[in-house]
């Protein structure tokens, strides 16, 4: 076997994948710079450098299980988030970009400087621990009812050293103990268990416990939004992240349960994404 440069391995790579994926090109390169654990600049630098028999075979493993619709940050382990390196695998869901507006929402809540923070469901850790990066004096609780993602967002708390979080075990507020806090946050499931899209794309390999929820991808949303109300502080908020089409039903719930100031954040594509709602005073 002849050894393919770069510049080859990557044209071969995106032309395979070109039928499965619509991303093919970056897919290659993400893989390839993986296997040589080298950046994008270095591809384009030495794009005649030939790959070692070893390097070669790796990366056609690696775009074959691509081809198959493995998706890239299974592949290669990590996705980054907020600029973060989070460490990803099959136990939870891999981090999207349109979650960052959650994190954005959030920090630019008028919230006490020292402010308590809950994230439920918190999978690779990504919410708690891009906020925990951006406000180091917060104190945030983060936590999954999935052991090993719990074990996963632990090991990525550990990698970048934020220590203003705690991450524990619990089914959402079922091990959480009586406390207030100013801001509750959560990207629950929120998928109808009867959508389509779960048989298409990265979704596949992903746990269906972290995707979908009952009464059409409402019901951990009502649930969250219900006992919420029992761990925020007066004036406290809660912020989650929903389907594009569940926001009119999702504010209707929360104004009658009692929130105020309810409205509804798009993501960066104009999707209606996450909702964000206040209690009063006297709601709890």
């Amino acid at each position: 076997m002849l050894p393919l440069t770069i510049a080859q391995a990557l044209s071969r790579a995106s032309e395979q994948l070109a039928r499965t994926s619509d991303t093919a090109s970056l897919d290659a390169e993400v893989c390839l710079q993986h296997i040589l654990n080298k950046n994008r600049t270095y591809l384009y630098t030495w794009p005649d450098k030939a790959l070692s028999e070893h390097e070669q075979n790796s990366f056609e493993e690696m775009i074959s299980k691509r081809a198959q619709g493995h998706p890239v940050a299974h592949l290669v382990g990590e996705r980054e988030f907020w600029s973060l390196p989070l460490l990803v695998n099959a136990t939870t869901l891999i981090p999207r970009p349109d979650t960052e507006v959650l994190v954005e929402t959030a920090l630019n809540l008028a919230l006490p400087g020292n402010a308590k923070v809950l994230d439920l469901g918190t999978g690779t850790g990504a919410i708690a621990l891009a906020l925990a990066s951006e406000k180091p004096d917060w104190q945030i609780t983060a936590i999954d009812k999935v052991s090993d993602a719990v074990k996963l967002a632990q090991t990525n708390q550990q990698r970048l050293e934020l220590n203003n979080v705690t991450i524990k075990q619990s089914d959402w507020f079922s091990a959480v103990k009586a406390q207030a806090f100013d801001l509750i946050v959560s990207n629950p499931p929120y998928i109808d268990e009867q959508d389509e899209h779960l048989a298409q794309g990265d979704v596949r390999f992903e746990p269906l416990s972290a995707l979908t929820a009952p009464d059409e991808g409402f019901a951990d949303l009502f649930h969250i939004a219900d006992i919420a109300k029992n761990y925020l502080k007066p004036n406290g908020y809660l912020l989650m992240e929903h389907g594009y089409q569940q926001g009119l039903l999702l504010r209707q719930q929360l104004e009658q349960l009692g929130y105020l100031q309810v409205k509804t954040i798009k993501d960066f594509g104009n999707n209606e994404r996450c909702t964000l709602a206040r209690v009063s005073d006297s709601i709890r």
